[in-house]
């Protein structure tokens, strides 16, 4: 019965190198679940730096936009005033126009070389003079110079 005594001491060794063994591979496993919780937070924490970057992105394309549909809205204004203006230049150079004509019918109410019949003493209808303009007047008064004094043309 000798050899019951080292049985016991050899299961007694065998039970202490398991619990051992068993808390070893315990504090591993706790240590290499650390490691991998510890590793996803900082995969979770560049995951959310990624997401704050894309949103300050978006907030600046947004403000982007808002400062691009402000430039549009004044520039339709610009436009509009530009419009306003053009519109109101083409009616005052209208109006010039229609004093011009009334001027001209004037001048040739008094100017003895147009008869009534709207037909100068030249020939040429008093319609086609006006359209002429100053080309017509100048080559007129020309013509009167040379009628006047025949050598001035020299």
């Amino acid at each position: 019965m000798e050899t019951a005594p080292w049985v016991w001491v050899v299961v007694a060794i065998v039970v202490v190198a398991l619990i051992l063994v068993l808390l070893l591979t315990g504090k591993r496993r706790q240590a290499m679940q650390q490691k991998r919780e510890e590793s996803q937070r900082e995969k979770a924490a560049e995951i959310r730096r990624d997401a704050q970057n894309v949103e300050l992105d978006a907030r600046e394309n947004e403000a982007r936009a808002t400062r691009a549909r402000a430039d549009a809205e004044q520039a339709q204004v610009e436009a509009a005033r530009l419009k306003q203006e053009a519109d109101q230049k083409a009616a005052n150079a209208q109006s010039l126009r229609e004093d011009v004509a009334r001027q001209s019918r004037k001048a040739d109410a008094v100017d003895p070389d147009v008869r009534d019949d709207d037909v100068r003493d030249d020939g040429n209808p008093r319609g086609e003079r006006e359209a002429r303009g100053g080309a017509a007047r100048a080559d007129a008064a020309r013509a009167d110079a040379d009628r006047e004094n025949p050598r001035s043309g020299i």
